[in-house]
């Protein structure tokens, strides 16, 4: 799997590696109109940064806020509020309430059992305790995450903008992402590698293959055989999505087959322009396929307004018609979820 921008927690320690002083900041609440949510995390250093709580002047008063406490305040954390209007020249309206802590060596260790769980998908708690004049971390695993977003609790209940400070003896407890979305993409050529680049950043978990030996030189790709590769198309479950772009037709053909056996895939896309639909469509039928499981593949991939062949361009198409699909899914999630209370 590629290494994301999304784990706050590695891009930590990489700082600490580097024996850079650094600050973590979190967006602890917000109110209204706000550029992210509560639970986002930002790394700031000397030199630059990792993340986003979602820039222009509320980023940047809260990067120089960071960088101030790492050059000459003894304070090991702060808190701050921000309200979204002519004061930040942001016209957001809303409110947000930040917490900007040191990252230190005595950090090392919650955080690499943060960015071990994130690198596997492990859904857990980071617990922050406020002591005399220093935060104690803890993380602690969690069986299954809710289907609304991350929040911070403090005291049992949501933070807010407005409400009480943490106190000394306070505890907040935040929850780690959802676990992203399985991609399975077939295919390691100029399209495949700027999809994989593309999607590095994104809520999806990406596992990507190729059957050509030459390919296993480029990181992240797996190397299987053909046999093999249908395999992992078969039994795929169905939260999967799953992209086919190989260098070979007849491959692209057998793994399309192979996922729409397979009954799996809650999104199955293939490259290709109409007249290889149509070929591959009439080939399924041929093989028995009915209208119902046609109905499941994608092809051409994308969103249909965007006709250039691009690698950079199809990447950045597929990205969007995916994300889309995505809060589709979890929109009806909530739904349901909300019927059967």
């Amino acid at each position: 799997m590629l290494a994301t921008h999304r784990n706050w927690a590695r891009a930590a320690l990489s700082r600490l590696d580097a024996n850079d002083n650094a600050a973590l900041v979190t967006v602890l609440a917000t109110e209204g109109s706000a550029p992210r949510e509560a639970g986002t995390k930002m790394v700031v250093w000397d030199g630059g940064q990792s993340g986003t709580i979602g820039g222009g002047n509320l980023e940047h008063q809260a990067t120089s806020q960071a960088r101030r406490m790492l050059t000459g305040s003894q304070a090991a954390f702060a808190i701050q509020d921000y309200p979204l209007g002519p004061l930040l020249a942001q016209c957001c309206g809303g409110r947000v309430r930040l917490m900007i802590e040191r990252v230190e060596a005595a950090s090392r260790d919650w955080l690499t059992e943060a960015a071990r769980r994130m690198d596997a998908d492990q859904p857990f708690e980071l617990r922050t305790r406020f002591d005399p004049g220093l935060l104690t971390k803890t993380i602690a695993p969690i069986a299954a995450l809710d289907a609304d977003p991350p929040a911070v609790v403090l005291g049992g209940t949501r933070a807010a903008a407005r409400g009480p400070r943490p106190d000394l003896g306070d505890e907040l407890v935040e929850r780690s992402e959802a676990p992203r979305r399985p991609l399975l993409l077939f295919g390691a050529g100029h399209v495949g590698q700027a999809i994989a680049r593309a999607f590095a950043p994104l809520p999806f978990r990406l596992f990507w293959y190729d059957s050509r030996p030459e390919a296993a030189e480029i990181p992240g790709v797996t190397v299987r055989e053909p046999a093999e590769l249908a395999a992992l198309a078969m039994g795929a479950t169905g939260e999967a999505y799953g992209l086919v772009l190989t260098h070979d037709h007849a491959l692209d053909y057998a793994l399309t087959s192979a996922g729409l056996a397979g009954g799996g895939f809650a999104y199955l896309g293939l490259i290709g322009s109409k007249t290889k639909r149509a070929r591959f469509m009439h080939r399924l039928r041929d093989d028995g396929f009915s209208a119902l499981a046609l109905n499941r593949l994608t092809c051409p991939i994308g969103l249909p307004g965007l006709k250039s062949k691009a690698p950079e361009v199809i990447a950045v198409s597929v990205a969007a018609d995916l994300l889309m699909r995505l809060e589709a899914a979890q929109a009806r999630n909530d739904e349901g979820q909300s019927a059967s209370v």
